[in-house]
């Protein structure tokens, strides 16, 4: 059973400087219908003008990764980090029972897009962490790379969730597939392109929710980049 998310129906944020896409609801969105799926919370779908970002502020009790297409996002937090996240890396925050940050584009000229999702913990109050890795396009071409897990499994970013965060990236005509264990919950976010599965088409901003199946297959209609959740 599959129920889709299309792009337009999300909710959206504009600041200026910011130009934000809610898969759920956040902030100042609300959508009893959209809550989120599982323990998968937000998908924000960012775009940050040069220079500018998200001043310091506080998160608690929440496992958040950053995703970047484009550009260059810098981040700093209260646990003493300090790094740029471009296109392949994957940044981790564990907030645990208090972190502040800011993120900010870390160029004067061109834009970032970047996607942030937060991910509900299987406990409070734990020790904030921190962890960045980077995954190559080749790692990820026409199969689900595993980028982030409860165990950190295949060099993964380690999360405090059972719940499992997998990325492909496929050129036109190129298939990926995943098997899932029965009783999971799948959620798809095309990053960008266009894909199909079982003859439904998902285009760039689009989410599906994904129940009872436990065999997932993609294929790119044009050059694409999806993200794939795997829930309880």
């Amino acid at each position: 059973m599959i129920t889709l998310r299309k792009a337009h129906e999300r909710g959206r944020s504009q600041h200026g400087w910011l130009d934000s896409r809610h898969s759920f609801s956040f902030a100042g969105y609300h959508d009893p219908a959209h809550m989120g799926v599982s323990r998968l919370r937000v998908i924000n779908d960012d775009r940050v003008a040069p220079g500018a970002g998200f001043g310091a502020h506080p998160h608690r009790d929440m496992e958040i990764i950053s995703y970047v297409l484009e550009g260059a996002l810098e981040h700093k937090d209260s646990l003493g980090n300090g790094s740029v996240i471009r296109p392949g890396d994957v940044q981790r925050m564990s907030a645990g029972r208090g972190v502040v940050h800011s993120e900010f584009n870390a160029s004067q000229s061109e834009p970032v897009h970047f996607l942030q999702i937060w991910i509900e913990p299987d406990r409070r109050g734990i020790e904030p962490g921190y962890e960045q890795k980077r995954f190559a396009d080749a790692d990820k071409r026409g199969r689900f790379r595993l980028l982030a897990s409860p165990d950190g499994r295949d060099g993964s970013v380690r999360i405090h969730q059972d719940a499992r965060l997998y990325a492909t990236v496929l050129a036109a005509g190129e298939a990926a597939e995943l098997e899932a264990a029965p009783g999971r919950q799948i959620y798809l976010h095309v990053a960008r392109g266009t894909v199909e599965k079982d003859g439904v088409h998902l285009a760039a901003g689009d989410g599906a929710a994904i129940r009872e199946e436990t065999r997932i297959r993609l294929i790119a209609r044009e050059p694409a980049e999806v993200l794939l959740f795997d829930l309880p």
